[in-house]
């Protein structure tokens, strides 16, 4: 089959995001079956929905992995592919949100007018600022009893937004009557509103309004709407019911209006991105590709980098459903088979732009990977091993000299959806033991070390100079040159960066060295030689493995002159609970090390901002139920590190050969 024609219809790569339970899968499930995509609408009590395929998701009612499905909006004579990726709510899987987000060319965050802005909803709509991403607000249940128009509007204004501009009002709110209605063109109140907002960035509007503000039309106004819209620097809000379906039309309508609908460049050199890989039912490997430009046809090869793979099938979104297709066009997602080399966050094409790391919330959390069954040992491995392909946040540690496997969590809750796809999706029942806080170093001094060839005690026939210091705060670890780049074979450059990174894995105390720079400051090699008469020998010429084997001894060796700290990892807490419990709570915030930076009372309701420690997070989530009469909301998010306070920093583990302990290191690297 072959979708070239639609795929040159305008699209728009859609997200829908909420807290949990505020309808976000209702919402989904409203549009595909408007959209004609399905016959007859899925419930998330009932697990039958379309975009949950899990069986955990069905089981738990929640939304666990991204999902992607197709459909159509517009009219007939003017239609709009939306590829609509349907995320989860649970705080647990924000990375699977971010990466979701991240190829989206607009989104949808729901609030619930019943439950309003809760502390979820907050995290997501940062997360969607951040990223650039131009948003709707949609104002979900106004059916249900309990349902705000007014109030909630103002709590959004002060809590999520001020950019909120309300397209319409609603009537019989928290009956099953409940409608919206959209504002006239000749609302007088809301063509202020709207005038008032949109000239903060449009100096030529605010002119014209106040020389003659009749002589401004309604139409002139709508258009700067969608413009600014989607430009980000508003958000239109719509009501309606993803139950009884009031509002439908008006979010569909305002979906194609005020989001960037693009016409996709299918004549461009091949540009996209990998943003998510999955395992097929024989084993093959899944990647899930957005593209921005040009056409990827079967047999086509496809380059990462340095790396090309040749395409064996393709499966489109399509109305719902995956099609099998001789190629995919700009503008859609597909799925595609025989990118063996691809990884979340690739960028793939001639004409793609280089890789750079996407800014996901990291994981603070880790724990040891038992199996319950010792002779599962080995199947447990090459399970979590595909489990890191399609989340590779995970960051899969194996320590072979203790036999443990080590996972990166971001909550208790993912442990279990770990556990349960092991068991059921590869047969290997787990345990875990107590989950440990992953802290990391950071370079407070700067150091140097040399190792050169034929010196003892080098072993290697290699030299290597370093020089270590503190980085740049966010720049990552960098590696740069104080030595001609002649000097050497470019492989050996290769292999010396390669360790380095590497080995900054694990820094003077076994954790992850962050913001670190690292110059190559001496260089050297033997040339390719051998005996007279006799070939290429490697016991007389210098390899890559040479410069492999001596780069962790000088760079730790460096680090230790420079000296490291450690930080623990905090957390931004958002907590919304009744007024007459705030007492308590900032006691137990006080006792969990937590440092409150806000504290707003709203008559019977009051809300806390402010840093907790990753290591008590959980704590605090077990005891806000209790503390608030099951009254309370806590949402917490990844902020930044602070520095362990104490006489001893905590100590990590280390896997592999261990170069702070040089004897024990080269033997165990030799063998």
């Amino acid at each position: 089959m072959e979708l070239a024609p639609r795929s040159l219809t305008p699209c728009l790569n859609l997200g829908i995001v909420a807290h949990v339970d505020a309808g976000k899968t209702s919402l989904t499930e409203r549009l595909l079956h408007a959209a004609g995509v399905i016959d007859e609408l899925g419930t998330v009590d009932d697990g039958s929905t379309q975009t949950d395929t899990l069986d955990l998701e069905r089981q738990r009612g929640i939304t666990i992995r991204a999902s992607v499905v197709s459909f159509e909006l517009g009219s007939p004579d003017r239609p709009v592919t939306v590829n609509l990726v349907d995320t989860p709510g649970h705080s647990d899987f924000i990375a699977e949100v971010e990466r979701s987000l991240a190829v989206l060319d607009g989104a949808v965050l729901v609030v619930s007018a019943v439950e309003g802005v809760q502390a979820q909803t907050r995290v997501l709509m940062r997360v969607l600022t951040r990223l650039g991403i131009p948003t709707l607000l949609y104002i979900n249940k106004i059916d249900r009893s309990g349902a705000r128009e007014k109030s909630l509007l103002a709590d959004i204004r002060e809590r999520l937004t001020d950019k909120a501009i309300p397209l319409g009002t609603v009537t019989g709110a928290g009956t099953s009557t409940a409608a919206y209605v959209p504002f006239g063109k000749d609302d007088e109140r809301h063509r202020a509103r709207l005038a008032d907002l949109l000239s903060e960035h449009d100096d030529a509007l605010l002119r014209d309004w106040l020389d003659n503000a009749d002589g401004v039309s309604t139409r002139r106004l709508e258009r700067a709407v969608a413009q600014q819209a989607r430009a980000g620097l508003v958000h239109p809000l719509v009501h309606g019911s993803a139950v009884t379906g009031a509002g439908l039309d008006e979010v569909a309508r305002a979906i194609t209006t005020y989001l960037p609908v693009r016409r996709p460049d299918v004549e461009g050199p091949l540009a996209g991105s990998v943003f998510k890989v999955e395992r097929g039912p024989s084993g093959e490997k899944l990647a899930l590709v957005r593209l921005t430009r040009g056409r990827l046809g079967v047999r086509d090869k496809v380059r990462f980098g340095d790396v090309a793979d040749r395409v064996t099938a393709i499966r489109v979104h399509d109305r719902g459903t995956l099609v099998r297709s001789t190629s995919v066009a700009a503008g859609r997602l597909a799925e595609v088979v025989g990118l063996e080399s691809a990884r979340v966050g690739d960028p793939i094409g001639d004409g793609a732009v280089e890789r750079s790391e996407p800014q996901f919330s990291p994981p603070t959390l880790e724990t040891v990977v038992e199996p319950v069954r010792e002779a599962d040992r080995g199947p447990m491995y090459t399970a979590l091993t595909r489990l890191a392909e399609t989340d590779p946040l995970i960051n899969l540690r194996h320590d072979d000299a203790r036999g443990e496997t080590h996972v990166s969590l971001y909550g208790e809750v993912q442990k279990e959806v770990i556990a349960a796809t092991l068991a059921t999706e590869h047969g290997v029942p787990v345990r875990f033991r107590d989950t440990t806080v992953m802290c990391v170093e950071r370079v407070v001094g700067v150091g140097a070390a040399l190792e050169v060839i034929s010196v003892a005690p080098n072993p290697y026939l290699a030299t290597v100079g370093l020089r270590v210091a503190a980085g740049a705060p966010g720049a990552g670890v960098t590696f740069g040159l104080d030595v001609e780049l002649g000097s050497m074979p470019p492989a050996f450059f290769r292999a010396v960066e390669e360790t380095v990174h590497e080995t900054l894995a694990q820094g003077l105390r076994g954790w992850p060295v962050l913001d670190c720079a690292v110059v190559m400051t001496a260089s050297g090699y033997y040339a390719r030689q051998g005996h007279a008469h006799q070939r290429f020998s490697k016991a007389m010429s210098s390899t890559a493995a040479d410069f492999r084997g001596l780069t962790p001894l000088v760079l730790m060796a460096a680090l230790r002159q420079a000296g490291t700290v450690v930080e623990e990892p905090m957390h931004r807490f958002d907590l919304d609970l009744p007024a007459a419990a705030l007492g308590p709570a900032l006691r137990l915030l006080a006792h969990l090390r937590a440092v409150t930076r806000t504290t707003q009372v709203h008559g019977a309701a009051a809300h806390l901002g402010g840093l907790v420690p990753a290591a008590h997070v959980h704590e605090l989530q077990q005891r806000v139920p209790d503390l608030t009469g099951g009254e309370g909301d806590l949402a917490c998010e990844f902020e930044g590190y602070a520095p362990v306070t104490g006489d001893e920093p905590p100590f990590r583990s280390r896997t592999g050969p261990d170069p702070l302990d040089r004897r024990t290191y080269v033997l165990e690297v030799r063998r």
